[in-house]
């Protein structure tokens, strides 16, 4: 038997069932079966589905072997925090993790690793479990996730004043030359609704974009969000002609657009690179409750070394864990996160 515990720390919720389902990636069918056979305690009593739930409840769920949907020490393996406190905590993603809940990844999700864990999960289905901002299901990197209502809160309107720096690393196929912006509306493809797109009709998206090392057919960006659109970076590097390496829904043709004396090594970078070349490296924002100005950094991930290593054509580049830190990504401090920006 598997048995996840956790506390409810917003003022109130839902109904048990629906939080149960919704907010820990189980289907309605699990946890109606859960709920059924007494598998469902809160403070320690066997409960209704319709039990609604509080501040400092305490929710155990019980699951027999055979219905473990994912590995939780697995998952919890998995887990990289670089910060934690009482309120919140940054977690590296690895890629292949989903962040929440979607068609195929009902248990195997950052939502079921943080539960694993044994984090305390705040709010409701509103506040996705804390959860601040997102990255797709194949992008690596730092994510803020809440443990308290009122963290959350004050790290979401933080978000919205632009005053947490969000900065990535993206190898991109092509060479950009100088610091530029795209400032262009993203918004659901009208002929494929799993793909965005730079479209009139779409919601306000801005990009900064910096070079950090060029490469033969390739070069190393930093790229710093003032928005937080769906597919944003990953659909204005494609829209300026500078697709993510990788990319399997944006990366317009691969090695394949790239010709003359730099084919072969594109094609060789093209191989080592298993999944889209996006990593979220660098965050900087001032901690909702303490102000203490927090400065976080994830390095290359190791999936992604063997791509940089080809494009770079350097033999000792692979011998080294930081690789952002030697090619100078994190060269720039930036600006005040305190400070609102346009």
């Amino acid at each position: 038997m598997y048995s996840l515990e956790f506390s409810i720390s917003a003022n109130s919720t839902e109904r048990v069932d629906r939080f149960l389902a919704d907010q820990l990636s189980l289907s309605r069918s699990v946890t109606a079966r859960a709920l059924a056979e007494g598998r469902v305690r809160v403070n320690g009593e066997t409960v209704r589905g319709s039990r609604k739930l509080v501040r400092e409840d305490l929710v155990e769920v019980t699951w027999p072997d055979a219905e473990v949907p994912a590995d939780p020490e697995q998952l919890k393996l998995n887990l990289a925090i670089v910060y934690e406190d009482a309120s919140m905590l940054v977690v590296d993603k690895p890629p292949g993790l989903v962040v929440h809940p979607a068609p195929g990844h009902r248990t195997d999700t950052l939502i079921s690793a943080l539960a694993a864990r044994g984090m305390s999960l705040s709010g409701g289905a509103e506040e996705r479990l804390g959860v601040v901002h997102r990255l797709d299901r194949d992008t690596s990197g730092l994510l803020i996730v809440a443990k308290t209502s009122d963290c959350h809160r004050k790290l979401v309107a933080a978000l919205g004043r632009r005053e947490i720096e969000r900065r990535y690393a993206a190898l991109v196929w092509g060479h950009i030359d100088s610091a530029r912006s795209v400032d262009a509306p993203v918004g659901r493809h009208p002929g494929d609704r799993k793909r965005m797109m730079v479209i009139a009709s779409g919601r306000a998206a801005k990009t900064l974009i910096e070079p950090v090392a060029r490469f033969g057919p390739c070069d190393l960006i930093r790229l710093t969000l003032t928005t937080g659109r769906t597919h944003q970076i990953r659909v204005h590097l494609a829209h300026i002609g500078h697709p993510v390496i990788g990319d399997p829904t944006y990366g317009g043709g691969g090695s394949k657009r790239v010709s003359g004396p730099d084919r072969v090594l594109a094609a060789a970078v093209d191989r080592a690179a298993p999944r889209q070349a996006l990593h979220a490296a660098w965050l900087r924002f001032l901690h909702p409750e303490s102000g203490e100005l927090l400065d976080l950094r994830s390095e290359w991930p190791h999936d992604l070394r063997q791509a940089l290593g080809a494009a770079a054509q350097q033999r000792n580049l692979l011998d080294r864990l930081d690789m952002l830190e030697y090619l100078k990504f994190f060269g720039a401090e930036g600006s005040d996160p305190g400070r609102n920006r346009g």
